[in-house]
């Protein structure tokens, strides 16, 4: 099966194709795929998985390009630069993300100021999610204004940056309101150890907080690597004694994200439920919002400054921690089993070599 793409060059490539809500209809094509001189031509190394994945194929979020029937699926990307536009900045070699969002056309404030995760119109378009093609493909291109240079030594772990681009995101939301309250954050809450959970928690560690995590397991990988990082793991929240002044909650369990609310200064929710009977907010937890002068923000992408913020965060980080975030890699011939949830997960990828 071939497929006309409007969003890569070099030749023809095997990709991801999935018709949003029809699962049986993914399947690996062959891409015919123009040049785009103006464009850094990728190869495509990984693509991670992620809950808006299994979404697009199995509920119908997102939607193709305008036209089709079906779109390249994966926003999470990673790469090496095959070729690039005089004066980009970029060189054959470099290690590179390609950003998720692109802004509406007309465009508005948000988008104009380059903060186009704060889209006002919604007539914003995504790679891999609504109106363009993702990046699961063997070979893509991007304007050099949405490639993000990654540090070499990163290697694999470099398809963590969408993901921690939306945790940066989240901790900049943190500083600027936790300044307003004259206080700085000595402690965190990070409910959720997926890899949104222990990439916030990274970044927190990094900050010099006392990072709590809480999720459900009891043993394996996931404590592991809370513990490696130098923070607190606890099974459940009544486990966490100590006081704390920000809350990230990523799991979507909107009892959880109650309590969030309630024992943080500072709350950030990255997590989505899905539930349409999800409990409202309960009356502790409203008048402690009102009385406790507290704040709530949400985060669920990312803009370039994020992107920068996170490929920095990164480099810092220690590689080999990062890379034990990857639980398991399926091929790209066999793309689907990655929506199979398996005990130990923490990040899937996908392998496009």
């Amino acid at each position: 099966m071939t497929v006309e793409s409007d969003v890569d060059g070099g030749g023809r490539v095997k990709a991801a194709r999935v018709v949003p809500g029809e699962p049986d209809e993914s399947a690996v094509v062959e891409l015919a795929v123009p040049e785009r001189p103006d464009e850094v031509l990728v190869e495509g190394l990984l693509v991670g998985v992620c809950g808006t994945d299994v979404e697009i194929v199995e509920d119908g979020f997102g939607s193709p390009p305008p036209g089709r029937d079906g779109l390249v699926l994966f926003h999470e990307s990673l790469g090496r630069v095959l070729s690039a536009p005089e004066g980009s900045g970029f060189a054959p070699g470099d290690l590179v993300a390609g950003v998720v969002r692109r802004p509406d056309p007309e465009p508005c404030p948000a988008c104009a100021a380059d903060a186009w995760d704060f889209c006002r119109n919604g007539r914003y378009r995504e790679r891999g999610i609504k109106e363009l093609d993702g990046y699961g493909m063997q070979r893509w291109s991007v304007p050099p204004e949405f490639a993000v240079p990654l540090d070499a030594s990163l290697g694999d772990a470099g398809v963590l940056l969408e993901p921690a681009s939306v945790v940066a995101k989240a901790w900049a939301q943190v500083e600027l309101l936790c300044s307003r309250a004259f206080v700085p954050a000595r402690s965190a809450l990070v409910v959720g150890a997926g890899p949104i959970g222990l990439l916030a928690a990274m970044l927190g560690v990094q900050r010099g907080l006392d990072v709590h995590v809480v999720d459900r397991v009891t043993d394996g990988v996931k404590p592991d690597l809370v513990r490696a990082l130098g923070a607190s793991y606890h099974p459940s929240l009544d486990r966490v004694a100590a006081e704390v002044d920000v809350a990230i909650e990523c799991t979507g369990v909107a009892e959880l994200a109650w309590e969030c609310v309630s024992r943080a200064s500072v709350a950030v929710l990255a997590g989505i439920s899905g539930d349409e009977d999800a409990a409202a907010l309960s009356r502790r937890v409203f008048d402690g919002i009102v009385m406790g002068n507290k704040a709530v923000v949400g985060t669920v992408n990312a803009g370039p400054r994020d992107y920068r913020t996170a490929a920095a965060a990164l480099a810092r980080a220690d590689h080999s921690w990062l890379s034990g975030l990857i639980t398991r890699r399926v091929p790209l011939d066999r793309f689907t089993e990655a929506f199979e949830k398996h005990e130990d997960d923490v990040k899937v990828v996908v392998d496009l070599r």
